[in-house]
């Protein structure tokens, strides 16, 4: 199977601005997952999908050609994963490249490794929608509602009185991989995904950086022994 290791990077961010390209623990966030895309694959391969020059500027620094510029409509907060997707994949069958699945590679996780991307990818099979990263919620899981009087409504628990042990495990997108199957991308979306495998990782690689306490974490993460 041919495989596009895509690395979406919008040059607009809200939480810590010019995210993507920010120093963490002395290169640029975005060289992390090039960096493992690079274990991986060859640079032919490999797609920075950005609308901001100054990212195409860092990206190509490290020598990795960034093959075209993202349009307007899909650098504004409307635009989805799934439009960005869809974008390079028909950019390069334009170029006569069929690419037969996606491993995306969001650079607001610095730490996940190559060897669990690599782990993701053995998961997958054609007649799947997706194989993603996940993480374990260890903790009991109690959701509430407000009513219409303003008083807290028990909606959800996950352990419903019972040992933690035998609770219902579940678990959370962690962000950090998504193998993709390119035809179920194209044909009805990943909101129309019904075949997902799982690909849990440990919580201390699942931080999705968001704000400035994430990046601290991921500072202290890799300034010490825990990995």
């Amino acid at each position: 199977m041919k495989t596009l290791f895509l690395i979406p990077a919008r040059g607009g961010s809200k939480g810590i601005p010019r995210k993507n390209i920010k120093e963490l623990n002395g290169k640029p966030l975005i060289q992390y997952s090039i960096d493992v895309a690079r274990r991986l694959t060859g640079d032919e391969n490999i797609c920075v999908s950005t609308d901001d020059r100054e990212i195409i500027e860092v990206v190509e620094k490290s020598g990795l050609e960034v093959p075209f510029i993202r349009p307007e409509s899909l650098a504004a907060d409307i635009a989805t994963t799934n439009d960005v997707i869809c974008h390079a994949l028909n950019f390069y069958k334009d170029k006569g490249i069929a690419y037969d699945n996606i491993v995306l590679l969001q650079p607001t996780s610095p730490l996940r490794t190559a060897d669990q991307v690599k782990g993701a990818m053995n998961l997958y099979s054609d007649d799947i929608d997706m194989v993603v990263s996940v993480k374990e919620n260890k903790g009991s899981v109690i959701l509430f509602k407000e009513n219409a009087k303003g008083y807290l409504e028990h909606v959800f628990d996950t352990a419903n009185g019972i040992r933690r042990q035998d609770a219902l495990r579940l678990y959370e997108y962690n962000g950090a991989i998504y193998v993709m199957n390119s035809r179920s991308i194209l044909e009805k979306s990943m909101s129309g995904f019904t075949k997902i495998k799982k690909y849990i990782m440990p919580e201390k690689d699942s931080i999705d950086i968001d704000n400035m306490l994430d990046w601290k974490i991921c500072e202290i993460i890799m300034g010490s022994d825990i990995l």
